[in-house]
């Protein structure tokens, strides 16, 4: 329910130009108690027809990699994004942009309290871990996100475009599933 009532009190949010732009505000979707979390960057244009993060081809294949673990159901994870609001043209967020919806997905963070969560790609990554480096960089080892281990995996449009990093994202799920599964049998 509180999530719930956080998405009711920020849903009409004009806090930046982006908010007179969008046909329907991205607030997330999945699980409102997930043990895990997977976070990018902003919504694209079928998402923000639809008003749900991850639903165009990106999104099918987020599903197919959440899925292919064995682990998990897409409805049984949390899925959001840095911004709430589509960029125009899919343009990478501002910074004025994420200093004023970073708040909302650290507020989403703390009520859904996950176990993991996922960054995906360098937007998400940055913001979360308040960064510069690059996907590369952060890839391979934990982050701490005020005591939730955070793992960083390229954004599955990058998948769509050079297959090369299906076999990185592949070893970056085994690790974090790993991980999920050391946490939730202790």
């Amino acid at each position: 329910m509180e999530l719930t009532a956080f998405r009711e009190d920020i849903c009409d949010c004009q806090e930046c130009p982006l908010g007179s732009t969008r046909k329907n505000f991205v607030f997330g979707s999945g699980d409102p108690e997930a043990p895990v979390m997977f976070v990018g960057e902003a919504p694209g244009a079928d998402e923000d027809e639809q008003g749900l993060p991850f639903v165009g081809r990106a999104g099918q294949l987020l599903t197919k990699i959440i899925e292919s673990t064995k682990t998990w159901k897409r409805e049984e994870v949390f899925i959001a994004n840095v911004l709430k609001c589509r960029p125009p043209g899919n343009r990478t967020p501002l910074p004025e942009e994420v200093e004023k919806c970073l708040p909302y997905l650290q507020e989403q963070v703390r009520v859904i309290g996950p176990k993991l969560i996922m960054a995906l790609g360098a937007s998400a990554a940055q913001a979360l871990l308040g960064t510069k480096e690059s996907v590369g960089k952060l890839r391979g080892k934990w982050h701490d996100l005020n005591g939730i281990p955070l793992r960083v995996t390229y954004h599955p449009a990058a998948l769509l475009r050079f297959d090369g990093y299906k076999k990185d994202v592949w070893e970056d799920m085994k690790v974090f599933t790993a991980k999920f599964v050391e946490l939730t049998s202790r």
